[in-house]
């Protein structure tokens, strides 16, 4: 992005904060395709990414004036669009997943090597335990990391998502992955 297109749109945001609703059509309409096509690309289902959208854009006018700085917007609103994607795709599984147990009508014999309710404990919590670690990781890190081993994403199409370089990219997955090993250590 333009260093004046992050300066025009940092006076929208401004604006914003003073009240102005045409500032925000204009900050929207500036934003949603990019900001579309990133919910669509973690989602993959376009009705969920439309609800992801009008659940970030409201996140977006109701915390507005918490921005520090508008200059940042973009690395915000990205940040915010991430989150919300994350929840709905965490939703949609666990909906899924209660979904096809309600289905399952025959009780079936579980075979030995079949893990046990407390295996099963053991790895959701260590799976929530992951979790948990990479989204302390700084935003970009932790979006990589996601984009890379939970959507199977190229880091060219990382570097495209997330509008910046194929080095980056990897330069934010080494950091992550190194700052995710330093915390499992403790």
């Amino acid at each position: 992005m333009l260093n004046q297109d992050i300066r025009y749109l940092a006076e929208l945001v401004e604006q914003v904060r003073n009240g102005d609703s045409d500032a925000f059509a204009e900050l929207y309409a500036a934003t949603y395709k990019r900001q579309y096509q990133l919910a669509y690309s973690y989602l993959k289902d376009e009705y969920l990414a439309q609800d992801a959208m009008q659940e970030t854009f409201i996140l977006v006018l109701k915390n507005i004036g918490q921005l520090r700085d508008p200059g940042l917007f973009i690395a915000w609103i990205n940040q915010i669009n991430f989150r919300v994607c994350y929840s709905m795709q965490k939703k949609k599984k666990r909906m899924d997943s209660e979904i096809n147990a309600a289905g399952e009508g025959d009780i079936e014999i579980l075979a030995s090597d079949t893990p046990t309710p407390e295996d099963e404990i053991v790895r959701v919590d260590e799976n929530n335990y992951i979790v948990s670690q990479l989204l302390k990781l700084p935003f970009t890190e932790s979006q990589c990391i996601i984009l890379k081993y939970y959507q199977n994403k190229t880091l060219d199409e990382i570097a495209y998502l997330m509008n910046i370089s194929r080095s980056t990219v990897k330069r934010y997955i080494k950091k992550g992955l190194a700052r995710l090993n330093e915390a499992m250590k403790q």
